[in-house]
């Protein structure tokens, strides 16, 4: 009896050591099933990190289908998914692309329009590392008429406003907004809403509403951190005091 038990415990041990024909690797997906997963992640972090595994998937995680990217350096569009300035991204962007845009230097961004759903988001491992300059004489460096999100971008306005929100859903988060210091300040804002809230707009985006979500964004300059010509207010309003800086959260929804 007792050998009889031995051999079930050796046979049991050699089977679990026997690798099983039915379990697989997720190396051995093929390449559009492995870029369809990638699809689902977050652009920043888990996208970007998931470029960090190996080539193969760092070819998948950045390849044009997930994102279009922005780099200066590029003289024309010969390159898929690769375009050398912000607007010529926007333009050839379908909804609900992911725009990277690339570290290092400034990127010229004076009254952009974007009317569909798009997420722009640096290429940088900190804000400050991607830049967006609104020249003077541009009421904006970033209209929004559709619902967008920004992530981890500097954008600085010497005069006028960073961000402009017509309508839609804006989400800001993780970036840093500069307007001109004094005297000129009061010229300047770094958010401005003129959403004019759902009574007016078509029963298609009445669904969804307008509104603008900060989370946290260092604010600096600027007359207010907000202004609001429309339906929308500022709410729940928190912040944080660090040595350097100050972070803001908050959100400007219906009243």
């Amino acid at each position: 009896m007792e050998e009889k038990r031995k051999w079930k415990h050796r046979k049991s041990s050699t089977s679990s050591s026997i690798p099983n024909s039915n379990t697989s690797s997720i190396h051995n997906l093929d390449d559009g099933c492995l870029m369809h997963i990638f699809s689902f992640l977050s652009p920043i972090p888990d996208r970007y990190n998931t470029a960090l595994v190996c080539h193969r998937w760092h070819y998948l995680a950045c390849h044009p289908r997930l994102w279009l990217r922005v780099d200066r350096s590029v003289k024309d569009s010969s390159e898929p998914g690769v375009f050398p300035s912000i607007e010529m991204a926007v333009s050839a962007a379908r909804p609900g692309d992911t725009i990277l845009i690339a570290a290092g230097g400034s990127h010229l961004a004076s009254n952009i329009q974007i009317k569909k759903p798009l997420c722009l988001i640096g290429g940088g491992e900190l804000p400050d590392d991607t830049t967006l300059l609104c020249s003077r004489g541009s009421d904006s460096a970033l209209e929004f008429l559709s619902t967008c999100k920004v992530a981890n971008l500097t954008v600085k306005a010497e005069l006028g406003c960073c961000l402009l929100h017509r309508s839609g859903r804006l989400t800001i988060d993780g970036c840093i907004l500069q307007c001109e210091s004094n005297p000129l300040d009061y010229l300047s804002c770094p958010i401005v809403s003129t959403a004019a809230g759902p009574e007016i707009l078509t029963s298609s985006v009445k669904s969804h509403g307008d509104s603008v979500s900060v989370s946290r964004t260092r604010i600096e300059g600027g007359a207010k951190a907000v202004v609001t010509s429309g339906s929308l207010a500022l709410q729940r309003v928190r912040v944080i005091y660090a040595r350097t800086s100050i972070f803001f959260w908050f959100d400007v929804d219906r009243r």
